[in-house]
């Protein structure tokens, strides 16, 4: 009865080819959610290593306006006070030091050293709260704000809040985790350097109902795009790491010309008591002292003053050349 046999194997070959079908589209499926899956797990890798550098460099920039505050209210507070006290300070003059009659020491910095030192004392005596949210972070990246520690105390700091607060990638380094929303900015990813307004961080799930077929093209779509969010981030994350060492090399700077100003401060209260308040009168030795702590309240000036970040959030040419040769001066001496 060859007939019926016909009719069975069309049916049997029907079913299998059914069979292979549904094969195929479970393994489909399975393939663009592994890609989805894959995506996903990137971006959030991706987010929490940024998370990590991005908490990194805002303790690394508030450590650093700490510490100038600190310099500020000790070591060059201590300076300005003995040095303003000593009369006729001439080092062209200073005879059998010729050393001294090419010192590098400019009255307009000593000037401007003392209004950023004025500021600084006001801002511990009493409005100290006032550098919290951003502002020792906004004293940190873009130097010592001389322009506005002429200004009044109050004026300076809500200037430097308020800076920190909306500027981008300052906002950034002050805002709470990726994961939370917390860019310090709406909409888009900070790659410093610019604000991006990129796609969501979140990469899309499968859509439920679709086609197996635009499934996996969904997720293909899906696994591309976070491949630009994740190099975004990682772009991102390898800048806060430059900020880092960049902050913490301005913090050694200014801690090692610290410990070298303080020591020449009290020689400096020593000098006053012992030989009075006329350079003229001092000995070699002593108007040498006096003459290597302003040079190095200078320096200290130019520390302080250098800005690491632009308002863009690059690192300024200008902090590498300044810590590369007061860092060269250091550690040759």
């Amino acid at each position: 009865m060859p007939l019926p046999l016909l009719f069975i194997g069309v049916a049997a070959a029907s079913s299998l080819f059914g069979v292979s079908k549904t094969a195929q589209a479970v393994s489909t499926n399975s393939a663009a959610k592994k890609i989805d899956q894959i995506a996903n797990t990137a971006v959030e890798e991706a987010k929490n290593k940024l998370n990590l550098q991005r908490t990194e460099v805002s303790d690394s920039l508030t450590a650093l306006g700490q510490e100038k505050l600190f310099v500020l209210n000790n070591s060059v507070h201590g300076f300005l006070e003995s040095f303003n006290r000593i009369k006729n300070v001439d080092f062209t003059n200073s005879v059998g030091l010729e050393e001294l009659k090419n010192l590098n020491v400019v009255q307009e910095d000593l000037k401007e050293l003392k209004e950023l030192g004025e500021f600084a004392v006001e801002v511990a005596g009493g409005t100290a709260a006032g550098i919290a949210g951003g502002a020792a972070t906004a004293l940190a990246a873009w130097g010592g704000v001389t322009s506005l520690a002429a200004a009044s105390t109050g004026t300076a700091i809500s200037t430097l809040s308020g800076a920190a607060a909306t500027n981008a990638t300052l906002a950034f380094f002050g805002g709470g985790s990726l994961a939370a929303g917390g860019l310090g900015v709406s909409g888009g990813i900070v790659v410093l350097g610019s604000l991006v307004a990129g796609p969501a961080l979140a990469v899309m799930g499968l859509v439920v109902g679709v086609k197996t077929d635009e499934k996996l093209d969904k997720a293909l779509a899906n696994k591309a795009q976070s491949d630009e969010i994740v190099e975004s981030l990682n772009t991102a994350s390898m800048q806060c790491a430059a900020i880092r060492r960049r902050a913490y090399m301005f913090y050694t700077l200014m801690a090692h010309l610290d410990s070298y100003m303080l020591p020449l401060v009290w020689q400096m209260e020593t000098i006053l008591a012992e030989e009075g308040d006329d350079y003229r009168q001092y000995k070699p030795e002593s108007q040498k002292v006096i003459a290597q702590a302003a040079q190095t309240a200078v320096t200290l000036k130019s520390v302080l003053d250098t800005p690491i970040l632009t308002e863009d959030g690059e690192l300024t040419e200008q902090s590498a050349k300044v810590s590369g040769l007061i860092a060269d001066k250091l550690y040759k001496n």
